[in-house]
């Protein structure tokens, strides 16, 4: 039986009530995100259409989920709202703090010894506030979601950016900071900007080296990662009825690096067979009942281009496997071309780790997959060039996928199977085989790929690409080998070809696990104790921000950052997620991976106070403790990537008092405005160019700070001159009065106390 079915019954209930009243006021038949949308207003049943891009819109989402990183800065915040317990079905999920290393038993005994402190933490204040609680190794979040909480027809937030990938199962699943996560927490309404939406007709079946990952992989590469900003993208089409759940689930995973609110699919018989498998025969009993509300309007997909705010058309039979990369996940390629581009470039042929799991590709498919790939290697006597190395996506596939003997391949192989968690993904990797900055190359079955990212190394070229495709190129060792034309050589000198994988959907005997991991909250935690040491280096209480106020004058420039600053620039993982918890500790990162305009630097800013340059956070603070307020200048797509509320709270912390750039990433944009601070963008983004290092900076007319009205930045440079520069802002009304009293959680409490 599934989780919070009774609840799961009840948005069924209302569904087609809500979707009928919308398609009336609409005046036109509607694709699934808006029937999703509409059925999840704060205010009930829909009374006025609204219009994409640019309404803001109130939300009562049906749960949220949690991973421990984001989680802890998340319930450090609703510890200060006054509420007794969570007012919607939440889940918190050990999954980022478990380093990958020696292999699974190894590095969760040892993440269970260095982060204790921290999942006691999280595990006591779940029991508390009424939170389900999934134990370290029980597996990633996004996998655990998809096998257990996820419905066709839902609402979901998330502290995670891969959030999105609960879209395999039809929901409109979406990536948020913790405060927003703070605000359903605390039983109040939602809000996001309707979104627009991007249609994605999907032609032709998968077949051969072709995967779902590469339908996600051609996407970035044509709307790349900011091209989905905004919107909603929904596929659709008989090559997306033909895929699996979790081939889908992989699609709307990646959708997170196209700058995406959210991807989903329509209910079909591909998510109704996951959920009878996954032990959830009562969820898809209620989706059929409902099943034409769970999918858009026929009209639609017959007409696409008369529904969707943009089309795009891909036919699966023709669709050729890529790998993308490297430091951006758009940059994709086919297979076949790789090599040439590669040696143009510069990047390394030679190929070290291949990595599979993470949450965008560790479902039982995914490992079947990919240990097709592997046998063919064991049979064949190919000995690997590269290292292996695996992340089961949970307790559930790791048991059911060892079982069958499917890890079991992979250990012929000498790979290193890590824990059910995320590990290398977000940098959570002690790679001892290259020391140093070495220029390299590893391929891999995740989503991301930045600069730093795995290994917290600036040359290793990470490239993304499919499990069954990852497990083919390292076998190979070679960037350039392509399984689809080459040969290899085997041990015995013979020459020899891998045959095209070949994946399972669904174990054929069923899923199966002895200890899944999870940890169901007391009735009553009103009498359970959280508590946290003063003197604690992982954990530290929350004190309330002051309102930055409506009068900024000279104010300091902390750093003008050149090119892509992503959330992982603003604020690293890898060894900095120990102190996500410590606020004051974790600030030692703020802005360190930037790269100063100035000098094409990373972490050398100049201090104005002195004349000399230091690290961003040092200079930062030497602003702080003389009252200085500071701004921070960006280029395009600013704060791209995870939802990490950290990379806004950390300058808030710090002093910094607005943001100002070319473009935001949708996240991080609220993300700032939730922290109390000022996130604009330049009228005329060439003004970027009239920012100098020594200049100061006044706001002529933030007293008249309101909706659809632009602010005039005055800024002074080194030799008197002067520029006026306007800036354009998306804030509302509620989110001027977040600004006004400091920060939305100070808003909350406020309103709680009255």
């Amino acid at each position: 039986m599934a989780f919070d079915i009774d609840m799961i019954k009840g948005v069924y209930s209302k569904m087609a009530e809500h979707v009928d009243k919308a398609r009336e006021i609409v005046g036109k038949p509607l694709t699934l995100s808006e029937k999703i949308l509409y059925s999840h207003l704060w205010d009930g049943s829909p009374t006025k259409a609204f219009v994409r891009g640019k309404d803001y819109v109130d939300f009562a989402p049906d749960r949220i989920a949690c991973q421990d990183a984001t989680a802890q800065m998340a319930l450090l915040q609703f510890m200060q709202a006054g509420k007794p317990k969570v007012a919607v079905p939440t889940t918190v999920h050990c999954d980022h703090l478990i380093q990958a290393k020696q292999g699974a038993a190894l590095d969760l005994k040892r993440a269970n010894e260095t982060s204790n402190e921290v999942f006691d933490f999280l595990a006591s204040v779940s029991n508390k506030y009424g939170i389900g609680f999934w134990k370290p190794g029980a597996g990633i979040i996004h996998q655990v979601v998809l096998e257990n909480y996820a419905f066709p027809g839902g609402m979901m937030i998330g502290t995670d950016s891969h959030t999105v990938n609960a879209g395999g199962l039809g929901m409109v699943a979406i990536g948020v900071g913790g405060a927003d996560a703070v605000d359903v927490m605390a039983g109040m309404a939602w809000e996001l900007k309707f979104p627009k939406l991007i249609g994605v007709k999907l032609i032709g079946k998968l077949n051969g080296w072709t995967s779902a990952k590469d339908v996600i992989l051609k996407v970035a590469g044509i709307l790349t990662v900011k091209g989905g900003t905004g919107a909603i993208v929904e596929y659709f089409g008989p090559g997306a009825k033909s895929m699996s759940c979790t081939g889908k689930g992989t699609i709307c995973n990646m959708g997170a690096e196209i700058g995406a609110t959210t991807s989903t699919f329509g209910y079909d018989e591909s998510m109704e067979r996951y959920l009878r498998a996954t032990d959830r025969a009562d969820v898809a009993d209620a989706a059929n009942k409902v099943k034409e509300y769970l999918t858009a309007d026929p009209e639609v997909y017959a007409n696409p281009e008369q529904y969707f705010d943009q089309v795009i058309e891909l036919d699966l039979d023709t669709l050729k496997p890529h790998l993308n990369g490297p430091f951006t996940p758009d940059l994709a390629t086919p297979v076949g071309e790789l090599g040439e581009k590669a040696r143009a470039n510069g990047w390394p042929i030679k190929v070290d780790w291949g990595l599979i799991g993470s949450c965008t590709n560790s479902s039982y498919e995914d490992l079947t997959r990919a240990s097709s790939i592997a046998k063919q290697a064991v049979d064949k006597k190919i000995k690997p060039k590269s290292d292996f190395g695996i992340n089961p996506g949970s307790e559930q596939i790791r048991y059911t996928a060892e079982r069958d003997g499917i890890l079991k391949i992979f250990e012929d192989l000498d790979a290193t199977i890590f824990t059910n968690a995320c590990g290398p993904c977000i940098g959570q990797w002690d790679r001892s085989d290259v020391k140093g900055d070495e220029k390299n190359t590893i391929v891999h079955s995740f989503n991301r790929n930045f600069s730093k990212r795995a290994d917290g190394n600036p040359n290793t070229h990470a490239f993304v690409g499919s499990p069954e495709m990852v497990a083919a190129i390292a076998i190979s060792g070679r960037l350039d080998f392509n399984p689809m034309t080459d040969t290899l050589i085997n041990e015995e000198g013979v020459e020899v070809k891998l045959d095209e994988p070949k994946g399972i959907e669904l174990p054929p005997t069923g899923f199966a696990v002895e200890d899944a991991g999870y940890v169901k909250p007391m009735e009553d935690g009103s009498g359970v104790k959280v508590s946290v040491s003063p003197t604690s280096e992982r954990l530290q209480l929350l004190e309330p921000f002051e309102p930055i106020g409506s009068k900024i004058e000279s104010a300091k420039l902390l750093i003008k950052a050149f090119g892509k600053c992503t959330t992982d620039h603003i604020s690293m993982a890898g060894p900095w997620l120990r102190f996500r918890g410590h606020l004051d500790n974790i600030s030692n990162n703020c802005l360190i991976g930037a790269v100063n305009a100035f000098n094409q630097k990373t972490n050398f800013v100049k201090n104005q106070l002195t004349g000399e340059y230091g690290g961003v956070p040092d200079v930062q603070r030497q602003y702080k403790a003389k009252g200085i307020k500071t701004i921070v200048v960006g280029d395009h797509n600013y704060g791209e990537g995870s939802s990490r509320e950290h990379a806004a709270m950390e300058p808030r912390h710090l002093g910094v008092a607005a943001v100002i750039v070319k473009s935001f990433a949708r996240i991080h944009e609220t993300n700032l405005k939730k922290q109390g601070m000022l996130a604009l963008t330049f009228a005329n983004e060439n003004d970027y160019d009239l920012i100098q290092e020594d200049d100061m900076f006044n706001f002529i007319d933030l007293n008249e700070f309101a909706p659809d009205k632009p602010l005039t930045l005055e800024a002074i440079h080194a030799d008197g001159s002067k520029d006026l520069i306007k800036l354009n802002h998306t804030y509302n009304d509620a989110q001027i009065a977040w600004y006004n009293e400091g920060s939305a959680l100070n808003l909350i409490k406020k309103q709680n106390a009255s």
